[in-house]
C-alpha cells in the first residue's frame, strides 16, 4: 500500500501509477448474493447449468458487480493519512470489456491522472484497470474522480 502524508504530497503523484490491489476471487456465492443485493438474476450470472447448457460456458460476474469493487481495491492500494474524509464524486467513463469467469480472480490497478484543489482539498481523476488473472484484456476500465477533505 502506497502512504501519502497529505493531500499535497498525493497531488505530486500525478501521471504515475499509484499501485496494484491484492487479487479478489469471484465465486459464485459473491455473484449470487451480489444477484439478490441489486435484483439482477439474469441467468447468465446465477444460473450454471443453464449457462454451461445453452452456451457452454460457466457463469459470468456482473458488470456492476465488477464496478463495485473499486472501492475494495482503492483502500488496498493507498491512504492519505492527513485525510478526514473522501467522496466518491462519480465516473467519468467506465467500459466493460472483458467477462469474468466464476473463480476467476480479479484486482485493481490505480494510475492517478489529475488532482487540482484548494487548501484543505483535492479533486483526483484516476484511471482503474481490473485486471482478471492470467488474462492480457481486462475486465473493466473507469475513470473515477474523487474529493478528498484534510
Amino acid at each position: 500500500m502506497r502512504v501519502f502524508k497529505t493531500l499535497r504530497e498525493m497531488a505530486g503523484a500525478v501521471g504515475t501509477e499509484i499501485g496494484v490491489s491484492d487479487w479478489l476471487l469471484i465465486d459464485q456465492d459473491r455473484i449470487n448474493r451480489f444477484a439478490e443485493t441489486t435484483e439482477d438474476h439474469q441467468w447468465i450470472h446465477v444460473d450454471p447449468e443453464r449457462t454451461r447448457r445453452e452456451l457452454d460456458m460457466s457463469t459470468i460476474a456482473h458488470g456492476f458487480l465488477t464496478l463495485s469493487l473499486l472501492p475494495h481495491f482503492m483502500s488496498q492500494i493507498y491512504t492519505v493519512e492527513s485525510v478526514t474524509r473522501a467522496i466518491n464524486y462519480g465516473s467519468n467513463r467506465i467500459r466493460f470489456l472483458n467477462m469474468v469467469p466464476v473463480g476467476s480472480r480479479v484486482r485493481g490497478r490505480l494510475v492517478l491522472d489529475k488532482a487540482s484543489g484548494g487548501a484543505g482539498n483535492l479533486r483526483t481523476i484516476s484511471s482503474v484497470t481490473v485486471e482478471i488473472e492470467n488474462d492480457s484484456k481486462p475486465a473493466m476500465v473507469a475513470e473515477t474522480i474523487t474529493l478528498f477533505f484534510e
